[in-house]
């Protein structure tokens, strides 16, 4: 026996240790050449799945969306629609015998072979967004309109006169005229109904000059129908200055006895002053649950879950005893329990509340877990999940968080040839004896035996945190490929700590956040011996972007800094961007309210310190950190005769979506950080 097992043992380490050397990092390449997986649904009678997801070309500098249909096991997959067109947004009829879907603007149905094409819709106006009625004789879509129009020839009339007139001025007569990476216009996003016996199509919010969903704070999971079919509830902000304003509230319409052209009287639902969203019908049709933010211009409250009682009209706060706030949910099919999603450390965990008693069980932690869904028999729950060596792949999971599987493996292949570690954390002592948590990632083909630079990195919002996922955009992998230790801390403002580590950082721009990052960045060196401390790196974007400015005026730990999108001067900041309630949360007010607090934490303050060689980057279309924010910085940092480079994208906004600008975003960053290594420098002088 032994005779035989020999031969069969060293022919395995040869065939692993073969596997091993023929894998490589990361690349650019392979990072744009993965399938990013978007939308899915499950079929009614839950024995399929439909999903889209998008593939990007290096060479043609762009991507296109397909749709697939498997068996919900993730067996038989295949696809229903990829021409060479997008198609998006799938979406199962009641019955399961047709996908309805996006196509060039418009909404189209096919079967289940990706035949027998249907188009739904003919608006000028486009629409997506589809949400179906229970029994399939109702939906519900969004569409862009001028909001004094009443038919689509009056929106045809208007962008063609629009377009045909040489003069393209823009006139302004509100704030919040510009969101995010688009100028708002005179359009706003309205909810329409559509009756599928006779295909008429209504405006719910017709007249109206609010959105729906919000333009801020607001997602496609703001509207949806009653179990029944004959209501809709709905998110929207009718504040009258939405700039300074994160007051979504809930709406209730009737879609009994619609008539074109009139207006639908709605009822307001939800009493917050602060942001309300995502309105879902229990399907026992006695509540409606929406999550509740409680204070007034802030963006990242405690979003706590709230109970509608559609007879009573009383609302209930079933999880506010639980430090935790309430991400995407769903209904159990008694109505008994909400699956949701929240951040939890450093995963996005699925936990099940029970209604009548508020009692929270964390089903399932090791997840980065978005796009919740129940299947018809209320024994699974599917999700995409992801994590940091995998994009997002849809997974099922029974109720009581048992039997995770995997259902598609769309890079499957492509991964398999990559080296990639899985992430670490480490515990560090911050500011006022708080911990914080820090993901720790090693290169591909790790040896401890070597010394290894280091890049840390410094996340964005500031309400947010670093993940164990896969980042499109700050992927911790490709970070690490060119043989770097990467190091991610979760320090104050950070989400999934509780609400009071959150809330910590406003008013503190750089305070106690600034500790926790110094003492993690220090507690790594101390503890990591594989750490090289003589050649050190740190990027960050938005609030990471700022805390980079930040550092470079108070301290030279670093050989290099990367600054994208950052923000330098608080003040000017305030003039030009567009959600005015943040910054006004985050100081104390307007910059004439609060004047010491904008100069105490604003980085431009303190240029006479700036010695670091930086490199900032900044896209023209970035209306939320506008890119004076960038010029400013690089002015100062060229005055002070600091080593700089300012890489601009006129094409660009506060993310960098193209993939061949994605490839020189890469390239600059791990030549800048080359440039300053210690064993560098010499020649570079």
């Amino acid at each position: 026996m032994k005779k035989i097992l020999l031969p069969l043992i060293i022919s395995l380490l040869i065939f692993s240790n073969f596997t091993a050397q023929n894998k490589s990092a990361i690349t650019v390449d392979d990072l744009w050449a993965l399938k990013r997986l978007s939308s899915f649904d499950v079929s009614p009678d839950g024995k399929l799945i439909v999903f889209d997801f998008t593939e990007y070309e290096m060479e043609k500098n762009s991507g296109q969306s397909d749709i697939w249909i498997a068996n919900s096991d993730g067996t038989d997959p295949r696809p229903l629609k990829n021409s060479l067109k997008s198609e998006s947004e799938p979406l199962f009829t009641f019955d399961g015998n047709y996908v309805t879907y996006i196509y060039k603007n418009q909404i189209w149905l096919c079967d289940l072979e990706g035949n027998n094409n249907q188009k739904l819709t003919d608006l000028h106006t486009g629409a997506s967004g589809v949400e179906w009625s229970n029994d399939g004789k109702r939906m519900i879509f969004v569409s862009k309109v001028y909001p004094d129009c009443t038919t689509q020839e009056c929106n045809k009339e208007k962008d063609e006169a629009k377009k045909n007139n040489p003069v393209k001025a823009k006139i302004f007569t509100e704030l919040m005229y510009k969101h995010w990476n688009n100028w708002r216009g005179d359009k706003r996003s309205h909810l329409f109904f559509m009756d599928m016996k006779k295909f008429n199509v209504y405006d719910l919010t017709i007249n109206k000059t609010f959105d729906v969903p919000p333009l801020s704070l607001g997602s496609s999971n703001d509207y949806s129908f009653s179990p029944d079919g004959k209501e809709v509830a709905f998110a929207a902000n009718t504040s009258d200055f939405i700039a300074t304003s994160t007051n979504n509230d809930i709406f209730i319409v009737n879609t009994e006895n619609l008539k074109k052209q009139i207006e639908v009287p709605f009822t307001k639902i939800s009493v917050s002053k602060g942001n309300d969203n995502q309105p879902v019908y229990s399907p026992d049709e006695k509540y409606i649950a929406f999550r509740s933010m409680e204070r007034a211009g802030f963006e990242a409250d405690k979003q706590r879950l709230t109970l509608y009682d559609r007879e009573s009209g009383e609302l209930t706060d079933v999880s506010g005893k639980h430090d935790i706030s309430i991400g995407e949910f769903v209904w159990s099919g008694d109505s008994k329990f909400i699956y949701y999603i929240a951040a939890n450390e450093i995963y996005e965990s699925i936990y099940k509340i029970e209604i009548s008693t508020g009692e929270n069980t964390l089903l399932k932690k090791e997840l980065t877990a978005s796009g919740l869904t129940i299947d018809p028999e209320n024994e699974l729950l599917y999700f995409k999940n992801q994590r940091s060596t995998f994009p997002n792949e849809i997974f099922s999971m029974k109720t009581d968080g048992t039997d995770l599987t995997q259902i598609t493996f769309l890079n499957q292949e492509r991964l398999e040839n990559i080296e990639m570690n899985e992430v670490e954390t480490f515990w560090s002592e911050g500011a006022e004896g708080a911990m914080v948590q820090c993901i720790i990632l090693k290169p591909p083909f790790f040896d401890e035996s070597k010394k290894y630079p280091l890049i840390f990195l410094i996340h964005g919002g500031p309400q947010g945190h670093w993940e164990d996922d896969f980042h499109f955009r700050w992927n911790l992998q490709m970070f690490a490929s060119n043989g770097y230790v990467v190091v991610a801390p979760n320090p104050r403002g950070s989400v999934g700590y509780g609400q009071i580590f959150t809330d910590e950082i406003s008013k503190d721009w750089g305070g106690k956040v600034y500790t926790d990052l110094m003492n993690a960045y220090d507690h790594t060196l101390k503890n990591y011996n594989f750490i090289d401390g003589a050649n050190t790196f740190a990027a960050g974007a938005s609030y990471g972007g700022y805390m980079i400015n930040w550092i470079q005026g108070h301290n030279e730990n670093f050989n290099a800094l990367v600054s994208h999108a950052g923000v330098f001067n608080i003040t000017s900041m305030y003039g030009v961007t567009e959600e005015l309630w943040f910054p006004e949360w985050e100081f104390g007010g307007a910059p004439w309210e609060n004047r010491e607090l904008y100069d105490k934490w604003s980085p431009h303050m303190y240029v006479e310190n700036f010695k670091t060689p930086m490199l900032v980057i900044h896209g023209a279309y970035d209306f939320r950190v506008p890119e004076g924010q960038a010029f400013e910085l690089f002015t100062y940092l060229q005055k002070m005769g600091v080593d700089s480079k300012l890489l601009y994208y006129p094409d660009e906004n506060h993310f960098i979506t193209k993939p061949l600008n994605a490839k020189l975003w890469w390239n600059s960053i791990f030549e800048w950080y080359e440039k300053y290594k210690v064993d560098n420098k010499s020649e570079n002088l």
